[in-house]
């Protein structure tokens, strides 16, 4: 229209809620409720197309029906309905329990990829948008998607990456014993813990999340095994998501010292990790191996009820072996029953790692929560993060909880 907005076409959520349309003076409209145009955002958009991952500038073809024939013109004038993945409610349930925090919730089916809840936040009402000033703390990086735009430092979550290298690597792992005084040097130098661990085997490193036992593995393990494998969990690369994509982690262990590589095994060092890749990885541990491509659009449909659009569902290469895969999962199902709790996640088979990534400058560390289900009839893999939030288990693991629990339980 006459102010630069896509005049045409309709999106909805799976369940065919209305999140934007054309009103009757041809201005774009969204959904009644505030919160949830907050929460659909980044996966919406906005009338003045500031957010680029949002459908309103991602997918306008698709809206307006353009084709190499007619390009834009439709003689209907009404545009597409274009159906996304997400459901709407979940999205509101993981907006309002970040609570006005910084961060990221996704929610996907490793089976299928459909993306069930993409939420970043700081967000704000593309039906009432503020006047951001330069430097407000408040909307710093709003236009940016987090989820898959961001990269961040992931603290204890990238130890199973470590894990899987140490499983396939080391043949004594399984019956090797350990012993945390709360500080461990590797390459002369210290790695600490918040407190000391005592004697641990594999399985009790990772639940009580040990920095100096996966400091040890990351550093006799070596920079070359441990890039391959962050590599092969696709953590450095970028998938492609209905052409979207998503930021590629960066890590560095070549060149590292010893203790410096140990770090980084913990998820520390110069370790940064996109929240949608490592909820893809999550899925490939669930599923044997591999995940399929998270994907944000279902359908496509015209005016004169024609599905036009079919999306092939696509299959990641072999993010971790089937054996290790199964290893991992019942590890960090152990996780959930020894330390965060499976009162929290009523009737889930939940598998999962937190992580609290030190990030500096006086700032608390982020706050991570990963996992998936391997309930059959709930096969999603999922991600939080909390920027600055603290305790991984508490301010991230709180709010997987409420979304997860949304989705089994309905509640």
């Amino acid at each position: 229209n006459s102010k630069g907005q896509l005049a045409v076409g309709r999106v909805l959520d799976r369940d065919g809620d209305l999140l934007s349309w054309v009103d009757a003076e041809g201005n774009r409209a969204y959904y009644a409720n505030p919160t949830v145009r907050k929460a659909t955002l980044h996966a919406v958009g906005d009338a003045q197309g500031k957010i680029g991952t949002g459908a309103l500038v991602a997918f306008g073809d698709k809206l307006s029906g353009y084709n190499l024939l007619t390009g834009a013109y439709s003689p209907f004038g009404e545009g597409n309905d274009l159906y996304l993945t997400l459901d709407a409610h979940l999205n509101y349930v993981a907006y309002h329990a970040l609570d006005g925090r910084k961060g990221a919730v996704g929610v996907y089916n490793y089976k299928t990829g459909e993306i069930l809840c993409m939420v970043s936040n700081p967000s704000y009402d593309p039906a009432d948008p503020p006047e951001i000033q330069e430097g407000d703390e408040r909307y710093e990086g709003v236009y940016l998607n987090r989820f898959l735009s961001g990269t961040f430092v992931p603290g204890s979550v990238f130890k199973t990456v470590t894990l899987a290298a140490a499983v396939e690597h080391m043949p004594d792992l399984m019956s090797r014993t350990f012993t945390c005084t709360g500080s461990t040097l590797v390459g002369g130098e210290a790695v600490t813990c918040p407190g000391a661990h005592g004697e641990l085997d594999i399985y009790g490193a990772l639940a009580s999340s040990c920095n100096g036992v996966f400091a040890q593995l990351a550093a006799e393990l070596g920079p070359e095994v441990m890039e391959a494998y962050t590599r092969k969990a696709g953590l450095t690369g970028s998938y492609r998501i209905n052409g979207l994509s998503t930021a590629k982690g960066r890590f560095q262990f070549s060149g590292a010292t010893a203790n410096q590589l140990g770090w980084a095994g913990v998820g520390q060092y110069n370790d940064l990790v996109n929240p949608c890749a490592l909820m893809v990885y999550m899925g490939a541990i669930a599923s044997g191996g591999k995940a399929a491509v998270p994907q944000l659009i279902l359908q496509t449909v015209t005016p004169l009820d024609f599905r036009v659009s079919l999306y092939v569902r696509h299959r990641t290469g072999r993010l971790v072996e089937a054996d290790t895969a199964e290893l991992l999962a019942d590890m960090m199902a152990q996780n959930v029953a020894e330390t965060y709790g499976s009162g929290r996640f009523p009737n889930m088979d939940l598998c999962a790692k937190s992580g609290t990534g030190e990030v500096g400058g006086g700032k608390a560390p982020n706050a991570w929560f990963a996992g998936f289900l391997r309930n059959e009839d709930a096969p999603y893999a999922f991600v939080v993060l909390v920027e600055n939030g603290g305790s991984g288990a508490e301010a991230a693991g709180g709010v997987a909880a409420k979304v997860l629990n949304a989705l089994v339980n309905g509640d």
